[in-house]
């Protein structure tokens, strides 16, 4: 792939942006992005993915705008014409729907579809000095403000998207967005060890706690939680339930057997 890289550490899969000098996202991009989750989705040996970037300076400083006037590479093709705001709708899917839990690793400033894309991770890390923020009314557009107000509430969305101001990772962690806000130096640290306590579990459970919060998210809570006891039920049918159960009454590590 041509800006991303994935690098698999044990049952953790590790997904890079790499786009010097500020990691501004364009089409191709978001299609390797989309095809990496995808591919993590489908490989059972991962538990967990990271989802950061290369570089000290940005996450994702937005969409590419040299990139919005057309493809260099050639025409598009007839799907992207029709509606070319598919592209990234492909890759937030790829991550919300990835069945593993994916946590954000924000090394810098994720602006626009840096926050949008961050936001639809299960759980944020941020580097000390990480901002974020939807700029776009400043350069023509409109952006992601449902993935902002996921992260700070309705109305200082409204406030923020508006003005195209920037709320910093420390704020966002006051907030209970952002789980830590750490040394740049530490970040990816920081990232394996949550991914670590993570992976350690059922695979079977977690993917199936990430389907049922994905699917009781936004209903009304007496709905959710019938949803959530039918999700109760299909984890008590693998053996993984109850080799959890044994292993904790044992005082052991358990022993996952996918089936």
């Amino acid at each position: 792939m041509g800006s991303v890289t994935v690098e698999h550490e044990g049952h953790v899969a590790v997904v890079t942006l790499d786009r010097p000098p500020v990691n501004a996202i364009d089409r191709p991009a978001m299609g390797e992005l989309t095809e990496a989750f995808r591919a993590i989705d489908g490989d059972r040996e991962v538990r967990v993915a990271i989802f950061t970037a290369a570089g000290d300076r940005a996450f994702m400083a937005g969409a590419d705008l040299r990139s919005l006037d057309g493809d260099a590479a050639g025409p598009p093709p007839p799907a992207t014409v029709l509606d070319p705001g598919h592209i990234a709708r492909d890759l937030m899917a790829a991550i919300i729907h990835c069945g593993v839990p994916v946590i954000a690793a924000v090394n810098g400033p994720a602006i626009g579809a840096g926050l949008a894309f961050a936001a639809c991770c299960d759980v944020i890390i941020a580097a000390e000095g990480a901002t974020f923020g939807c700029t776009e009314i400043n350069v023509g557009l409109l952006g992601a403000s449902a993935h902002l107000a996921t992260l700070v509430g309705r109305h200082k969305a409204r406030e923020l998207f508006f003005t195209g101001e920037l709320i910093t990772a420390e704020e966002l962690h006051r907030l209970g967005s952002v789980r830590a806000v750490v040394p740049r130096a530490r970040l990816l640290e920081e990232a394996k060890a949550l991914a670590a306590v993570l992976a350690a579990k059922s695979p079977i459970a977690l993917r199936l706690a990430k389907a049922s919060m994905n699917h009781v998210e936004g209903l009304p809570l007496e709905d959710a939680y019938r949803i959530e006891q039918t999700y109760t039920a299909r984890l008590g049918g693998f053996e993984d339930a109850e080799e959890a159960r044994r292993a904790y009454v044992e005082k052991r590590d358990p022993e996952w057997r996918w089936r």
